[in-house]
């Protein structure tokens, strides 16, 4: 009887151990030399989210590496999209995740569980390549839903979980376009329809129509939204918010001047971001605000790289997530609003990514509510001067591009299961 026993145990431990063994683990490794397409590694994580796996976000670990339960259709999908991946042992998962756990290694494990739903702010119309975030999703494969102003003002922004901001004027100055471009037919036609949404809505000017919309986000985000915003959809947002109890608008952009006193009258507690910066009101200017460095840096395009932050994985998760890359430092870039004088960020505020020599901060983060908000300096990562007009960037021809990891980590974040926050 004793043999028959001891029979049955060492072939039920033979068979756990070849299981343990055997089991398998698909790892997409993110660093700089082991991933041939950074930016569609994301979409497969995504992927293997909405098909119910749950994904290890490896933070600082080989460029922040992907690792779930091998599947057919993932590994597939790797292969297609041109994403390297490599098949390991469940000892050898094992054996990473206790490198990991040492307190003396800056590492950590996120888990993804839910893929997030994804609505990105942009108007009717516009071309895909007008705004980075839709390139880089529609790219890397992450579906995404287009809404605007409707949508906002219907109060069904908590549908989603993550909200990107368009390349956007929230002003109500038409993006300051128009000693430029006043008599073009795209920006007389963006007018017409700005003018038309706002009667529509019950707003005499756009200004009150975008301020009600800059409202509706931040209740978004106070109740627990994930903000997103590039380029002018940063600083324009806090300058309505900051603006709302006066008219920041001259003649050209909504047939009155603005209130001469209207720099006195900002109100900064309401915005999310900024402080202590001055408005334009010149419809002649090119420019919203002294928050943005763009004609203050001079910098050579050559030497234009900006530094990211080295975050604690173990105590600071958040700002870990949304810095993983295979480099700390990235390519400038530059856009309406390339970047922020630190001098006008908030004391809340975290900057995650700067450019020292000019003291500007590139990429900023911080919490609202519930919810969190991220700002990212520059228009597109691979197009360093975007005019308007120029031809659309080519994605794949940057497959590894840190300036757009950026955006992605931003996308994943949502799905990360929530910790309690410290008090």
């Amino acid at each position: 009887m004793f043999s028959k026993l001891l029979k049955y145990v060492s072939i039920s431990v033979g068979i756990l151990l070849c299981s343990e063994v055997y089991a398998a683990k698909l790892f997409i490794p993110m660093d700089a030399d082991n991933q041939t397409n950074h930016l569609k590694a994301y979409g497969v994580a995504f992927a293997a989210l909405k098909g119910g796996l749950e994904v290890d976000w490896m933070l600082n670990y080989e460029g922040g590496s992907f690792c779930m339960n091998d599947a057919d259709e993932i590994e597939k999908l790797c292969k297609v999209r041109g994403v390297s991946y490599e098949i390991i042992s469940d000892a050898k998962y094992l054996s990473i995740v206790e490198k990991i756990a040492n307190p003396d290694f800056n590492a950590d494990i996120i888990k993804l569980e839910k893929p997030p739903k994804i609505a990105v702010y942009t108007p009717p119309g516009k071309q895909p390549w007008d705004d980075a975030v839709t390139m880089v999703l529609t790219y890397a494969e992450i579906p995404y839903d287009k809404i605007y102003d409707d949508v906002v003002l219907e109060s069904k922004l908590p549908e989603y979980d993550w909200l990107h901001l368009h390349h956007e004027d929230f002003s109500g100055q038409y993006g300051k376009f128009w000693a430029q471009y006043q008599n073009a037919t795209w920006f007389q036609e963006d007018v017409r329809n700005s003018e038309a949404m706002a009667k529509k809505h019950g707003f005499k000017k756009v200004s009150q129509l975008k301020l009600a919309v800059a409202k509706k986000i931040r209740e978004f985000v106070a109740g627990g939204g994930y903000l997103f915003a590039m380029c002018s959809a940063t600083d324009t947002y806090d300058i309505a918010l900051s603006a709302q109890h006066t008219d920041i608008c001259d003649v050209p952009f909504d047939g009155d001047p603005a209130a001469p006193d209207a720099q006195q009258k900002l109100d900064y507690t309401q915005a999310l971001a900024f402080k202590d910066f001055r408005i334009s009101v010149n419809p002649y200017e090119y420019e919203f605000s002294d928050i943005d460095n763009t004609h203050f840096r001079h910098v050579n395009p050559d030497v234009d790289y900006f530094s990211l932050f080295t975050f604690s994985a173990k105590f600071d998760p958040v700002p870990t997530m949304l810095c993983q890359n295979h480099t700390t430092t990235v390519k400038g870039f530059m856009g309406q609003t390339t970047s922020f004088r630190k001098e006008t960020l908030k004391t809340n505020v975290l900057v995650m990514g700067d450019y020292k020599p000019k003291n500007e901060a590139r990429y900023i983060h911080g919490e609202y509510g519930k919810g969190t908000w991220t700002f990212y300096g520059g228009h597109d990562p691979e197009d360093y001067e975007h005019q308007i007009g120029d031809p659309p960037t080519e994605l794949s021809l940057h497959p590894n591009s840190p300036g757009y990891r950026l955006i992605l980590n931003n996308v994943l974040f949502p799905a990360a299961r929530k910790k309690p926050r410290k008090t």
